[in-house]
């Protein structure tokens, strides 16, 4: 997060009703929720989680076991269960 001076990007106007509330402090300005990203989608984890996820239910469907898929994924059978029974 890149670090900007009020005084230069917001109107006197504002700045000046922003110091009634906070005053020489930091501000910290959140995206709009329909510009935010989920977790994971920058880096492309949730992509690498998804295709993971998507590869243990083809196998418990295919015959797999949940113990099978536990060793397999290195996961606990608890969180194979979650994926498995999971909504996609």
């Amino acid at each position: 997060m890149k670090y900007v001076n009020a005084d230069i990007i917001f109107p006197e106007e504002l700045l000046n009703e922003i110091q009634k509330y906070i005053n020489g402090g930091m501000v910290y300005v959140p995206k709009p929720k329909g510009l935010r990203k989920k977790w994971g989608e920058n880096s492309g984890s949730r992509k690498d989680l998804n295709l993971r996820n998507d590869e243990i239910r083809k196998k418990f469907f295919g015959g797999d076991t949940i113990d099978q898929l536990s060793d397999r994924f290195f996961l606990s059978s608890d969180s194979i269960k979650k994926i498995v029974y999971s909504k996609k």
